[in-house]
């Protein structure tokens, strides 16, 4: 493991120990929904709490989660995800097949559940949506020319604005009329050349 002021980079035991469909499912509701036990997680995934329970000793193997200290008993264990950003290295050609493998299903499996996390929002009905919460969020899409020089500054600012908000109102999960937020940002250069240099004159 390595970890810096930018957050923890997940070395390849950790990425290992993560690379399955059910653990990503576990430690991506350990930081929506906090701490857990193997049986209101089976309870939430549909799974035994066995299953979870074997998991969840993967996950804390390798320190992706930990025990709640000075919570549950010895047969009813509550566990967290630890605070602080965690970086997922992508499939790089530099890494071993094995490696690759591990980094494509779990990014695979973390972008798959973050769109079911959008479109759930998405499709959500009025009746489903808490009073005061009717106009807070915002889903917006925008494309820009960039060189990479300026998309780099434009991933600063994005991350200077982000880093600021997580300070900010660090702490206030047990403060009434808070809610769990799901925060996203993204900017990448599209796979595409420039579509007004491919496109035929009309």
């Amino acid at each position: 493991m390595t970890t810096n002021e930018e957050g923890r980079t997940l070395d390849s035991g950790a990425l290992k120990a993560l690379a399955h469909p059910l653990r990503v499912r576990i430690y991506d509701l350990l930081s929506e929904r906090g701490p857990q036990t193997a049986s209101t997680l089976a309870a939430l995934i549909g799974e035994t709490s066995g299953a979870t329970s074997y998991h969840l000793r993967a996950l804390a193997s390798h320190d992706l989660i930990r025990e709640v200290a000075g919570r549950g008993t010895a047969r009813e264990r509550w566990w967290e995800r630890p605070k602080g950003r965690i970086n997922l290295p992508g499939p790089d050609e530099q890494m071993s097949p094995s490696n690759r493998a591990a980094a494509q299903i779990v990014t695979s499996e973390f972008f798959r559940l973050r769109h079911r996390t959008l479109m759930d929002y998405l499709n959500r009905s009025s009746a489903d949506v808490p009073e005061g919460w009717e106009d807070a969020g915002l889903v917006m899409t925008t494309m820009l020319d960039l060189t990479p020089d300026q998309m780099g500054a434009v991933k600063e600012e994005l991350t200077a604005v982000i880093d600021a908000a997580i300070e900010r109102y660090r702490g206030q999960e047990t403060l009434p009329g808070t809610r769990r937020v799901t925060l996203r940002a993204e900017i990448f250069d599209l796979p595409t050349a420039n579509s007004r240099q491919t496109m035929p004159e009309e």
